[in-house]
C-alpha cells in the first residue's frame, strides 16, 4: 500500500480560490523560475520561500522560518498551519522522497508534489526499472545490482561498455558512462566502496548504452489526468561539444525543433499513459510531475530515467515560455483538477545557458563576487535565475556549483542563444564555466 494519505487518492479539490498563500520549497534555479512565474500570478496572495538566502527568491517572498529538515517536519506543519498556507511546492526531490508532501497535505492544505511511494520512481531506480518492465514500457535492458564482486563480474562479461547508475538520488550525478572496462570498473568502485554518492550506491543499475539525441518531457499528473508540457533538450556534460564529465545540467533550450508531434503522441501512449496506469495498480496516487528523460533511438522513445519532479534547469525554459497561470496550473494539479485547465505558451524559444563556479562539478568555489546582474536583466526578453547564489554584505557571491540560470526569448533557438549569451558576457566572477554552444551542437538548428 502506498504512504500517500486517504484525503488525497481519488479525490478532487475545491477550484482554485481568488487568493492563495503558497509555500514554494527549494532554494534553486528551479525554485526561482517558479517563484518568478507564481509571482505573476493574480491569485496569488502570500508567498514564502524557505531559502531566502537565495536573493532570487528573497526579492520574490518572504522567508519561512521553520525547518525543511524530514526529522523536524511537524515543526513546518505547524508553521503552515499559523500561516495559513493554501498550498505547498516543493521543488526538489529530497523532500518528496522523505515524506514532506504526505506530512504537510490536509482536507485544506494542497500539495504539489508526489507522496514517498510515488517519489521512489526517481529515489530507486532499481524500483522504477521494475515497474517499467511491469509495465511494457520501453527502456534500455538492465540488470540491478547490491554486491559489489557480482556487478564486477557481469561487466566482465560484456562486450559492449553500459552504462552505471547509483540507485538512489545523487543530485544528478549518479550517471556514469565509461568508455573502458577499467574506467567502469573504477566508477563501481567509487560508487559501491567508496560510497561517492553516499547510501545512494548501495545499490547500482547497470544497463545497455542506448544511441539517439536525448529529450526530456515533462506532464503535470494529478492522479488520473495527465497534461503534457512542451519539451526541452537539457545538456548534461560539462564542456562544449557535449565532452566532460556529467553535471546536474548545463543548459537547456524549449522547444525541441526536431521532435515532430508524432513522436510526441508516442511518447503519451507508450510512455506516459503505461507508467501512471502501473503506479495506480500499485495503488500509488501520483500528483505532480512526471519526468522522462528519454532517447529517441532507431527503434522509437526509451526512458533513460524517471525524475518526480521540474528538471533543473528544463525548469527554467518551462517557466519563460509559459504565458498561462503557473498557479492556476499548480493547484488543478494538486486538486485532480487537471482536465478543467488550458496551458498556453509562448512561441518563441527558449535558452538557458548555466554560469557554474570553478570547481564545479567538483569542490566548487564559493565567496566569489558577482558582476553585472542588473546590466543583464535590463536587456530584453532576458531573465537571470539565481541558483548558487547569496548575499555577503551589499555583494552577491557564489554559494554553489551551478550559479545563475541565464535565461532568454527569442524568435528562433538561434537567436535566444545569442540573447542569453550576450547577457552572460555582461556577467562576471572568477573563473565562471558556461558552455557556448548550448542548443547549437545537438540536432536542433538541422
Amino acid at each position: 500500500m502506498s504512504d500517500q494519505p486517504q484525503n488525497r487518492r481519488g479525490r478532487k479539490g475545491p477550484p482554485c480560490p481568488d487568493r492563495v498563500n503558497v509555500l514554494l520549497v527549494g532554494g534553486g534555479g528551479r525554485e526561482h523560475a517558479l517563484a518568478w512565474r507564481l509571482a505573476q500570478s493574480p491569485h496569488l496572495g502570500d508567498l514564502f520561500v524557505t531559502h531566502a538566502d537565495n536573493p532570487g527568491l528573497a526579492a520574490l517572498g518572504r522567508p519561512c522560518t521553520a525547518p525543511t529538515e524530514a526529522r523536524e517536519t511537524w515543526r513546518l506543519v505547524k508553521w503552515c498551519d499559523q500561516h495559513r498556507i493554501d498550498l505547498v511546492v516543493v521543488g526538489p526531490e529530497g523532500p518528496l522522497a522523505d515524506g514532506m508532501a504526505d506530512a504537510l497535505a490536509t482536507d485544506r492544505r494542497l500539495v504539489f508534489g508526489v507522496g514517498k511511494a510515488a517519489a521512489q520512481i526517481e529515489s530507486n531506480k532499481a524500483w522504477a526499472k521494475q515497474l517499467m518492465r511491469s509495465s511494457s514500457v520501453p527502456t534500455a535492458e538492465a540488470r540491478i545490482f547490491s554486491n559489489y564482486e557480482q556487478a564486477v563480474q557481469y561487466l566482465q562479461s560484456r562486450e559492449e561498455m553500459p552504462v552505471i547508475k547509483a540507485s538512489g538520488l545523487a543530485a544528478g550525478k549518479g550517471v556514469v558512462v565509461p568508455d573502458t572496462l577499467d574506467e567502469a570498473v573504477e566508477a563501481l568502485g567509487q560508487i559501491m566502496k567508496q560510497r561517492i554518492f553516499g547510501a545512494a550506491g548501495e545499490t547500482v543499475v547497470i544497463e545497455e548504452r542506448l544511441t539517439g539525441p536525448e529529450v526530456s518531457i515533462f506532464a503535470l499528473v494529478d492522479g488520473r489526468t495527465i497534461y503534457m508540457l512542451e519539451p526541452c533538450q537539457d545538456h548534461k556534460r560539462l564542456l562544449e561539444g557535449d565532452e566532460g564529465p556529467n553535471t546536474g545540467g548545463m543548459g537547456a533550450y524549449s522547444p525541441v525543433p526536431w521532435l515532430d508531434n508524432d513522436m510526441l503522441g508516442r511518447v503519451e501512449h507508450e510512455v506516459l499513459v503505461p507508467t501512471v496506469d502501473a503506479l495506480v495498480r500499485e495503488e500509488i496516487e501520483y500528483r505532480g510531475v512526471l519526468y522522462a528523460g528519454l532517447m529517441i533511438t532507431p527503434a522509437g522513445p526509451k526512458v533513460i530515467e524517471f525524475n518526480c519532479r521540474f528538471g533543473d534547469p528544463e525548469c527554467q525554459a518551462l517557466m519563460a515560455r509559459l504565458k498561462s497561470d503557473a498557479l492556476e496550473a499548480l493547484w488543478a494539479t494538486a486538486s485532480g483538477r487537471l482536465d478543467e485547465i488550458e496551458m498556453r505558451w509562448d512561441e518563441r524559444s527558449a535558452c538557458v545557458v548555466v554560469m557554474a563556479a570553478p570547481g564545479y562539478p567538483g569542490t566548487p568555489r564559493k565567496g566569489l563576487p558577482i558582476t553585472g546582474l542588473d546590466e543583464a536583466a535590463a536587456l530584453d526578453d532576458v531573465m537571470i535565475f539565481h541558483a548558487g547564489t547569496k548575499r555577503d554584505g551589499g555583494a552577491v557571491v557564489t554559494a554553489g556549483g551551478r550559479v545563475l540560470g541565464v535565461t532568454a526569448l527569442g524568435a528562433s533557438l538561434s537567436e535566444a542563444r545569442q540573447r542569453a549569451l550576450g547577457a552572460c558576457d555582461l556577467i562576471h566572477f572568477e573563473g565562471a564555466q558556461m558552455r557556448r554552444d548550448i542548443g547549437a551542437c545537438t540536432a536542433a538548428l538541422r
